[in-house]
């Protein structure tokens, strides 16, 4: 007959073997999940960096230099934007339409989140707020103050979709903003998309025969849409203006207001 000592010895190595095939069962998936996944590293662009780089000398006036007409007293703008909008795209002009004395609303697509397999966390703020980036980095949050789903043609004088590479993607999915931006482009009113973000507009296919520009890798996606495609800060047809990049957002916020100031 076998002792207790013995009995409780054989349940100790029993738990140890199972602990031992447990510690080596998650050091082999550590070893996995290492593999699976990049350093961490947060790159970070201040907009003086950018403002205060050698041939921006233009767009740092335009944002240092005073304003002093409200061209834009009264006039309604909705800025379209989702997770991955480009910082500078975003907040400049808006910055500037404000000054102008426009009224500016944030407008995003409804929260969406992935389906559970994906595996993906979101913080709470992703219900409020979307997600900044400067050259695929991600920077910040803004809140937005509208979703797509809520917003109508009749609200506003002027649509504008900043870019990033990111933003216009999650946009160009969704049906409420495409929605939206098809009944815009119908009433007349103004549709302006800066770098990236022209993208939105071929995929409302509104986009044949007008002439526009963009960023350079989206261009040809843009003259597969019909659009005659030219590399110009800003190009204006008709109701729709263009930009190429976040070098060229005083020039552009500066066709918004020339083109909205006249009407």
């Amino acid at each position: 007959m076998r002792t207790i000592n013995q009995i409780m010895l054989a349940g100790v190595t029993s738990v140890l073997a199972a602990a031992s095939a447990e510690a080596q069962t998650k050091s082999h998936e550590l070893e996995v999940v290492n593999q699976l996944t990049t350093s961490a590293a947060v790159v970070n662009m201040p907009v003086t960096q950018l403002l205060n780089a050698p041939g921006n000398e233009a767009l740092k006036a335009f944002f240092f230099t005073p304003v002093k007409e409200k061209t834009l007293q009264g006039k309604r703008i909705a800025v379209i934007a989702a997770d991955g909008f480009e910082e500078i795209e975003l907040t400049g002009p808006v910055w500037y339409f404000k000054q102008l004395g426009a009224k500016v609303d944030i407008v995003a697509p409804k929260f969406n989140p992935a389906p559970a397999r994906y595996g993906l966390s979101y913080p709470e703020m992703s219900k409020t707020h979307i997600m900044a980036i400067q050259y695929l980095q991600p920077v910040g949050w803004i809140k937005f103050d509208r979703t797509a789903d809520q917003v109508k043609v009749s609200d506003y004088d002027a649509v504008f979709i900043p870019g990033g590479a990111w933003n216009p993607d999650n946009l160009r999915y969704d049906k409420d903003v495409i929605k939206f931006i098809q009944d815009f482009n119908k009433s007349g009113k103004l549709i302006a998309a800066i770098c990236h973000a022209p993208v939105v507009l071929a995929s409302a296919d509104i986009l044949k025969g007008k002439k526009l520009t963009g960023y350079w890798n989206i261009q040809v996606d843009l003259k597969n849409a019909g659009g005659t495609v030219t590399d110009e800060p800003v190009v204006v047809d008709g109701n729709i203006i263009t930009s190429r990049h976040p070098i060229d957002v005083a020039d552009f916020s500066r066709a918004v207001e020339n083109w909205l100031s006249k009407k």
